[in-house]
């Protein structure tokens, strides 16, 4: 038996690990593309296409896996997704074959994918529906701390010792972690057979579709940035360099995290407009007056005190309305929110070509302009889990 009034502090920041682990699976290969290049015998966009295969794999697959794992047991599908990702980082670290390669980032994505979507989930279980959102800022808290010093690290490493290394450690870190996980993080029962929902059932749940289409929107908005950061800021010429943008970044992102988790759990619908409104007004002010320094690191500044927060809200929001079934509707926003990334490329570099840089700020405006009609008359913050169902889950956790 759990105590429900405890806070789990080692298994949410276990979890945390976990998904620190995930987004520099994810994320490393941006920083490191010349050199993967000029080893595997490819060009710069080729290798690139380690990143979209990763997305693919997470689109693709979560869904699947997820729907058809509702049965298992919780803890060890996690140990699963968290080993996949150890070996499949091994093989691209050891591989000198560009399509073997490929092949890996794509299982890397199947693997994350479903470690995302169980995170969330899981998370939530650990503690009393008070908590839930206080408990999922903690699970969250693994992304900014990855973008804003897990992916400069790695990069550095990458560029003094190679980078297979920099995939080497990460397999380390994920091995590390599975121990961590079986030791620290309690399992629970999957839904018994012919009781879990179908993805049609799932999607008719009030407020869940509100929040996907939101999701997407975000995501593509900002991702579309976020990846072209360096053309923006080359267009703009305030003389900020690119290092120390992300790092601007980076940090108000953990702000973001900091002040998500204190206010979510009563505030989920007012913050995750006021987020949209934060990195929109942020993208407004830059794309007018960004041509000052300081300007600009303040709108970035905003920005990633925007974004900061989103995993944890966007998967609270999810989870109250699909409190049901939270696994499978996780994996919906995992789906939507790789969906978002791999949408965002796509969409900056067709604007940079057509366009130019300048037009980026402006079609994140329009792009948050949607996503806040989705947001505009739903909300989130009356959709609980009940107590007794949460007690329920306490009384089957096996320690």
């Amino acid at each position: 038996m759990r105590d429900a009034n405890r806070f789990p502090w080692s298994g949410l920041l276990a979890l945390a690990a976990a998904g620190f682990v995930a987004i520099l699976s994810e994320a490393l290969p941006a920083g490191l593309l010349p050199a993967i290049a000029t080893d595997l015998g490819v060009s710069v966009g080729g290798a690139g296409q380690l990143v979209t295969l990763y997305a693919l794999g997470s689109v693709l697959a979560v869904i699947p896996l997820v729907k058809a794992t509702q049965a298992r047991h919780r803890r060890p599908l996690l140990l699963m997704a968290i080993g996949g990702i150890c070996a499949v980082n091994v093989v691209t670290a050891l591989s000198t074959s560009f399509a073997l390669t490929l092949v890996a980032r794509f299982g890397a994505g199947v693997f994350s994918g479903l470690l995302w979507a169980l995170l969330a989930g899981h998370a939530s279980r650990m503690v009393s529906p008070a908590l839930q959102g206080r408990a999922l800022a903690v699970a969250m808290v693994g992304t900014p701390l990855a973008l804003s010093i897990g992916i400069p690290a790695g990069t550095l490493l990458g560029g003094l010792v190679g980078w297979r290394w920099s995939f080497g450690v990460m397999s380390l870190l994920a091995a590390a972690l599975l121990a961590w996980v079986r030791l620290g993080v309690p399992d629970f029962p999957g839904k018994p057979n012919g009781t879990a929902q179908g993805v049609g059932q799932v999607l008719r749940m009030p407020g869940l579709r509100p929040v996907l289409a939101l999701t997407v929107l975000y995501v593509l908005a900002h991702n579309m940035l976020y990846t072209y950061i360096a053309p923006w800021l080359a267009y703009l010429q305030s003389g900020v360099r690119v290092d120390v943008t992300l790092l601007v970044f980076g940090l108000a992102a953990l702000g973001g995290i900091w002040l998500t988790g204190m206010l979510v759990d009563r505030w989920l619908t007012v913050l995750i407009r006021m987020s949209i409104v934060v990195f929109g007004a942020a993208a407004l002010v830059a794309g007018l007056l960004g041509h000052s320094a300081a300007v600009l690191l303040a709108c970035i500044a905003f920005w990633g005190l925007a974004f900061g927060g989103t995993a944890t809200l966007f998967q609270t929001a999810s989870a109250r309305a699909a409190s049901a079934a939270p696994d499978l509707a996780q994996s919906m926003l995992v789906t939507v929110w790789n969906a978002g990334m791999a949408g965002g490329g796509l969409l900056g570099a067709a604007l940079l070509s057509s366009f130019g840089a300048a037009s980026l700020p402006w079609a994140v405006l329009a792009l948050l302009a949607a996503a806040s009609l989705s947001a505009a008359h739903a909300t989130w913050d009356a959709v609980l889990p009940s107590t007794s169902n949460h007690s329920n889950l306490n009384k089957r956790t096996i320690q």
